[in-house]
């Protein structure tokens, strides 16, 4: 069994629902951490020969080229986060395209090769905005790994039953869902495969659940490793939380899973899957 190993490249203040870090106006009070962050990831990968997905904003593209470059020249898959970083349910359709739109056209401008892969900031479809699906086929997505298969703060589709990839189908449009794993725990749907899930588990019980699941779907950020970052000022007590606890011991705990098992990228994954048996899953609203 292979777990996918990916990255959402945004900058370290790019946390969603809060109001100093919410759109670019905003960002430019904040340091550029981007490329010290990447250095390590890098690093990472390069001592354990693994190679990952990378899911960049369009916003980091435009204004560090030479980074999506680097990327791809040393061999990884480059995907869309958007490019704005902005939740997908609180963009109406027009919105939605335009920025995916600007973020897949400022990718391919830089690296030359078609974007085919998608993940939405904070997994932010859900049963409400399903026309996402319809934009992602519309520009060329073919893969899509936004689905949280279980409540989360910035959305999620707790009724998505299948846990493993599928087909999904929507108004007479098709993709590959790649959809974040899940695991029991009395009886409850738990997340463990990134960021502050795994940072605020023991790694004993995130090696059990690895063990114990056929399918792991990871999702890091370069700052869920910068453990010297600058804490965001008015953030409430859970998201304070959320956002910082555990980042000292996420590069061993992370570099402990790469030892432990094996882990590919989107793009190997999907080719050692046979689509022709795998499961339709039609989605209505």
């Amino acid at each position: 069994m292979s777990c996918i190993l990916t990255f959402d490249i945004e900058e370290w203040f790019h946390i969603l629902d809060n109001e100093s870090t919410k759109t670019e106006k905003e960002w430019g009070n904040y340091e550029c951490r981007i490329y010290k962050n990447m250095d390590r990831i890098f690093r990472i990968l390069q001592d354990y020969d693994i190679k990952a997905t990378f899911f960049c904003l369009g916003w980091i593209a435009d204004k560090y080229p030479d980074l999506i470059k680097k990327i791809d020249d040393l061999g990884y898959e480059i995907g869309t986060h958007s490019h704005m970083h902005q939740l997908a349910y609180e963009m109406n359709k027009n919105e939605f395209e335009e920025d995916l739109k600007c973020s897949i056209h400022t990718l391919e401008s830089i690296i030359g090769k078609k974007i085919k892969t998608y993940r939405a900031p904070g997994f932010s479809i859900t049963k409400n905005n399903l026309w996402t699906f319809e934009i992602l086929n519309k520009l060329g997505i073919e893969n899509d790994c936004s689905i949280f298969p279980a409540n989360r703060a910035h959305g999620g589709i707790p009724s998505f039953t299948r846990k493993t990839p599928c087909l999904i189908r929507y108004n007479g449009i098709q993709l590959k869902e790649f959809p974040i794993n899940t695991s029991k725990i009395l009886g409850k749907e738990v997340i463990f495969s990134g960021g502050g899930y795994f940072r605020s588990m023991p790694y004993q019980l995130i090696k059990k659940m690895t063990r114990e699941t056929d399918y792991v779907m990871t999702y890091f950020h370069p700052r869920d490793f910068d453990y010297k970052q600058p804490a965001i000022e008015g953030l409430g007590l859970i998201r304070r939380f959320k956002s910082y606890y555990g980042l000292r011991n996420c590069e061993r705990k992370l570099k402990l899973w790469l030892k432990d098992f094996d882990f590919v990228d989107v793009r190997t994954y999907d080719q050692r899957i046979d689509w022709k048996s795998i499961q339709i899953v039609n989605l209505s609203s």
